[in-house]
């Protein structure tokens, strides 16, 4: 890799970095704390999911709205600023800029509540995506600067269960104030707390010394034509993204669209799904999210290509598992299902973030952690939920109001692709971590 370090004579960290070795309780603190960051990113991301019943109800949407609104409009804003803000975060202090970032949606989010109609809330959840763009890049890069290599895919698995924690907690929050005081508190409710977070965040975080753990001298920061010049390099990165893509696509469209399928499919009260799906999604998904990250590290540890396997067997093995929850027909045994779909659906996030961290130099992470979040987001978040709607808008002539049951079942299969891409991607892993 090419040697960027710093001249003579410049500034080898920022006066607010911390420089010292620091306590395994204030590593774990700071891990715990940027996943709580991670979980409201997805609580104000998601907490529409549970509403959209009731807001197509009150707004008159269809299903290509309510996809567009859960999103593609989210997601095109999202990772389009990932970009310069991921490069800001390789230059500035990572901490300022979760914090910031923490305030912008959380106070969007609150907004939501307040809108009138379509348009007003798409500008809205535009303004949230905005904000979050600056949530995980910065976090990504500050967590592989406080763990050291071998312990790097268990410490980004765990900040990964913030996904599912943050849908567990959303759905739970979300479906009680719906079901007792309507959508628009619940956007109230759920927004506001983020500026506490915010503050503690600016307050208690340390920004940690780039590539300090690994003895590596301090380099100038990469910009994103070098990050990107370096990961288009590796054959391997292109075919995991893509691969972390897809199974984004199936689990943001089946995701999306679970809290209608089974308020119109099973009859569910809005309360019944928030606390339905809280349990089986957010539990699952964080048992699953965790569970790859430890699996990846330890059979990793000597091959390295354990990471994309860990990733892309399980999600082979989630599309069976998720077929059957959409089509049986007892509601009981379509949540157990779920379950497990969700938890083996789960497992390729944080080794796919680690393997990033581990192709590129320190001074990258935060560009990599954009750019591999940009193809995930766009494919999966961007037109997963789009092209569920829209399917299920297509089949309504034929099936009625269990179109979104077909709808979900077909988007399903697109996991056996994502773990096809992953093996492919195994293949080329080794030559490219030589290189």
């Amino acid at each position: 890799m090419t040697d960027r370090s710093l001249p003579e004579g410049a500034p080898a960290k920022s006066p607010e970095s911390t420089a010292t070795p620091v306590s395994n309780s204030y590593r774990r603190y700071v891990l715990v704390l940027l996943t709580l960051v991670y979980a409201l990113n997805f609580i104000d991301r998601q907490i529409l999911v549970i509403l959209q019943e009731s807001i197509k109800v009150d707004m008159d949407l269809s299903d290509s709205q309510l996809g567009l609104l859960t999103g593609f409009a989210f997601a095109i804003f999202y990772v389009s600023v990932g970009i310069p803000i991921a490069r800001w975060a390789d230059v500035g202090n990572r901490r300022n800029i979760v914090s910031m970032a923490v305030a912008v949606w959380s106070g969007m989010t609150a907004l939501s509540g307040f809108t009138q109609n379509f348009w007003q809330l798409l500008l809205a959840r535009i303004g949230v995506g905005v904000g979050e763009a600056g949530g995980s890049p910065p976090s990504h890069s500050m967590i592989s600067d406080y763990y050291p290599v071998e312990k790097r895919g268990s410490a980004l698995s765990f900040y990964s269960t913030g996904v599912y924690l943050g849908i567990l907690f959303g759905f739970l929050i979300g479906g009680w104030i719906n079901s007792e005081f309507g959508w628009r508190v619940a956007f109230f409710v759920v927004g506001v707390p983020g500026f506490l977070v915010a503050l503690l965040v600016r307050l208690t975080i340390r920004e940690p010394v780039r590539g300090g753990l690994e003895g590596r001298a301090l380099e100038a920061p990469a910009t994103f034509g070098e990050t990107l010049r370096a990961l288009k390099n590796f054959g391997s990165f292109k075919l995991f993204a893509i691969a972390a893509g897809l199974n984004a696509f199936s689990s943001y469209g089946i995701g999306n669209f679970t809290p209608s399928f089974l308020i119109r499919s099973h009859g569910f009260t809005s309360l019944e799904v928030g606390t339905s799906l809280a349990l089986i999604t957010g539990i699952g998904g964080a048992l699953g999210t965790y569970m790859g990250g430890v699996l990846a590290d330890r059979y990793g540890a000597n091959d390295k290509r354990w990471y994309l396997w860990i990733s892309g067997i399980p999600a082979a093995c989630s599309v069976p598992l998720m077929l059957t929850a959409v089509f049986i027909g007892d509601p009981r045994l379509a949540l157990a299902f779920l379950f497990f779909a969700t938890m083996l659906g789960a497992f390729y996030l944080g080794p796919t973030i680690a393997i990033s961290h581990t192709l590129v130099s320190p001074s990258m992470r935060a560009m990599a952690s954009a750019i591999l979040f940009f193809i995930l987001n766009l494919i999966g978040l961007g037109l997963g939920p789009l092209v569920v709607g829209m399917i299920s808008d297509m089949l309504a002539p034929a099936y009625g109001s269990e179109s979104l049951r077909y709808a979900l079942g077909i988007v399903s299969f697109v996991n056996l692709i994502s773990a096809a891409f992953f093996f492919l991607a195994a293949r080329k892993l080794l030559a490219d971590l030589k290189a």
